[in-house]
């Protein structure tokens, strides 16, 4: 019988490192993840560098997790702000203390690959990494490109993609693309939970009110301010139509929920438009709309949500760029509504072509139900990555012998 693949007797053993405790996307595709790993092979274990509601979902789900704080200027600096901040992320003394702690901690676990999971978390976990003798798996849940991210960390990141980790994994296809020449690079799609999904399709699914929803933090990434520019033509045919934003400011982003409060208002579509911060039954959420809209104004890593609308049988109108067209246009095929970014008038166009041709809209959803539930299982994540893992500990192991 082999031996498992972390040696003297017990399964690989894994710490998985993000500078958030928020449950965003990547964090959400955390959990999922870790949910569908065999406990045979792969041990998991996590270190944030904030506190926060994963702390206890990690938990629950049988991670050992530990916080170690990040100094109060590095947790404050967000994907852009990191155009003037990369030699002080690196510098001050709070990040110093951070990178030895985290050290410290990995040589404790005994760890035989770090995985990291944000953008941050990259930066500590390569300086941190060396100092305990661990290998590093980048987790890459951002287009590292000059549309999504400061033109500066752009460089910086694909430099380092191609020299520090040891393998990386992209959430897209989408996402690869924009690291060319990063070692070792395997794409695995966040996948859905089982209980995410409906057990079969449901062509009787007919929600009592046409509900438009976008579900998402609220972020200029995500395209509330589309959406709501969308209603008002939306309104002008279907006036009984309420639209439903889902989610909150997760990374001090008031302004631009202010700035969508303030467009509705504008446009005389308030009283049509809920807002209900963040919610933790996205299912639920999917369920009650007649159409779930996706409308990042810049081409999205993956969307994720996209996957779970259509596991769950709800007619998708999508932005048309990044991660999506792998989703809703695999092979050519036509699982739903596909629109230019940034395109109020397209997007509103989309959700009238769903809501004048309900039957079309079904065939599709049908469509994308039989394809997501194919393509999607997040046991299919754990797959791929647990062979990346073990592929870069194997590699250190014949270094050690």
């Amino acid at each position: 019988m082999t031996a498992p693949p972390g040696g003297a007797g017990r399964p690989l053993r894994v710490v998985v490192v993000d500078h958030t405790a928020a449950l965003g996307g990547g964090e959400l595709a955390l959990l999922r993840l870790a949910a569908q790993l065999d406990p045979s092979r792969v041990e998991l274990r996590a270190v944030l560098l904030d506190d926060g509601p994963l702390v206890a979902r990690l938990r629950a789900a049988g991670v050992r997790t530990v916080v170690v704080r990040a100094g109060a200027r590095s947790r404050g600096l967000d994907r852009h702000a990191l155009t003037g901040s990369w030699r002080a992320l690196l510098a001050v003394t709070d990040t110093a203390r951070l990178v030895v702690r985290l050290a410290a901690l990995l040589r404790r676990a005994d760890a035989d690959v770090v995985h990291t999971n944000s953008l941050r978390a990259d930066v500590v976990g390569l300086f941190a990494a060396p100092w305990a003798r661990v290998p590093v798996v980048w987790h890459v849940h951002d287009r590292i490109a000059a549309d999504y991210l400061p033109a500066a960390a752009v460089r910086v990141l694909r430099a380092l993609a191609r020299r520090g980790p040891r393998a990386v994994v992209a959430n897209s296809a989408a996402t690869a693309r924009t690291l060319p020449g990063a070692r070792d690079l395997t794409v695995a799609h966040p996948g859905y939970a089982p209980e995410q999904a409906l057990p079969a399709f449901d062509d009787r699914r007919r929600p009592a009110r046409a509900v438009v929803g976008l579900i998402g933090r609220l972020s200029p990434t995500k395209g509330q301010l589309e959406l709501v520019r969308a209603a008002r033509t939306v309104l002008d045919e279907h006036p009984d139509v309420r639209f439903r934003l889902v989610g909150g400011a997760l990374f001090g982003e008031d302004d631009y929920a202010a700035a969508v409060d303030a467009e509705a208002r504008r446009l005389g579509v308030r009283d049509a438009v809920e807002v209900v911060g963040f919610s933790d039954d996205p299912a639920g959420e999917l369920d009650r709309l007649a159409v779930c809209v996706h409308a990042s104004p810049v081409p999205e890593p993956f969307g994720q949500v996209v996957v779970e609308a259509m596991v769950r049988g709800v007619p998708v109108v999508a932005t048309d760029a990044g991660g999506v067209p792998e989703i809703m246009r695999p092979s050519g095929a036509d699982l739903g509504v596909l629109v230019p970014p940034g395109d109020a008038a397209a997007l509103a166009a989309g959700i009238l072509s769903v809501l004048d041709d309900p039957g079309g809209a079904e065939r599709r959803a049908r469509a994308a139900y039989d394809d997501a539930t194919r393509r999607f299982p997040a046991r299919e994540t754990a797959r791929a990555v647990t062979e990346v893992w073990e592929r870069v500990a194997g590699r250190r192991r014949r270094r050690r012998t």
